[in-house]
Formats: C-alpha cells, structure tokens, sequence
C-alpha cells in the first residue's frame, strides 16, 4: 500500500481546522498536532508522522510558511514553497489536515486547537520542548515521536550543493 493519497480537502485554514478539532475532541477521538518545516521531505518526517499519527485518530500537521522558515533556516530556504511542502505533507496517509502557519512558535496553535497530544521529533526531549508550556495548559501531552534524527534536509541541501557548486 502507498504512503502517498489525494491532498484534497486537506489542507486548510486555521479557522477550518480549529472547527475540525473541536468537532473530531467532540467525538471522542484524539487529536494529535504535529509541526514543522518539511522542506525536501524525507524519511525521517514521514516516520515522525506516522508515529505521531499512532498516537491518536486524527493528525493535525503545522507547516511553517516561508517567512518563518528564512528566518530560522537561512539564505536559500526553504527550498520548496509552503504550499508545495504541505501539499506533499497533505498526501501522506495518516494525515488529516495540514495548516500552514508563520509565527515563530505553535504556540497559538496549540490554544487554537486544544490537541490531546503535541508530537515533535527526536531533535526534542520533552524538556526543551519550546511549546511545552502551552501545550500542558491546554491539556495536551507532549510526545517526541520518529526515529533517531540522522535524517536532515539541511544535509539534503549541502550534498546536492557540493555535488553541483555554482548551479544548485
């Protein structure tokens, strides 16, 4: 069976989304939020999502935009548009929803969409999580989820460069 689906519907607005789970908490079902760049996905994010997606019934995935990725990754990323990384976030089974966001933390997120469970990867420990604040006073549990972190896009980016000086 593919790790790929249709993106559809899935990515959203965050006032669609905050609608989404609330109505998903009403039901019963747990709602898990993950985040993050996704610039040149690769294994690594695909097996934090899915771990994080065991975690609950329903995944809720945060990208960050371009103007916070710039910021935090810079000169030359990201390397794929945000409405191009959460398409391909989008099309991978296990995700409910994507929405993009720009501020510098999930912070508002989070007490938008009041998730049972906050999952970051391995590059965290529960203690450094920046959100984990936030996340215990809406009720959610932080959870690191994924394989160890020996998979970077940075590290993507580098050897395609070194490969092609000048032209990449």
């Amino acid at each position: 069976m593919s790790a790929f689906a249709p993106a559809g519907s899935r990515i959203v607005s965050r006032e669609q989304v905050a609608a989404d789970a609330a109505a998903w908490r009403a039901c019963g079902e747990r709602v898990v939020l993950a985040n993050g760049v996704f610039d040149l996905l690769h294994v690594g994010h695909v097996r934090y999502l899915q771990d994080a997606r065991s975690l609950g019934e329903r995944l809720i995935v945060a990208v960050n935009g371009d103007a916070s990725v710039a910021g935090r990754k810079g000169p030359g990323r990201p390397v794929l548009l945000a409405r191009d990384r959460a398409a391909l976030v989008a099309s991978l089974r296990g995700v409910d929803r994507v929405v993009l966001f720009d501020d510098p933390t999930v912070d508002a997120l989070l007490r938008e969409l009041r998730p049972h469970i906050h999952a970051k990867g391995t590059d965290y420990r529960t203690d450094n999580v920046p959100e984990r604040a936030t996340a215990s006073e809406v009720g959610a549990q932080t959870a690191i989820t994924g394989d160890a972190k020996n998979h970077a896009s940075r590290e993507l980016v580098e050897r395609v460069r070194a490969l092609h000086p000048g032209g990449a």
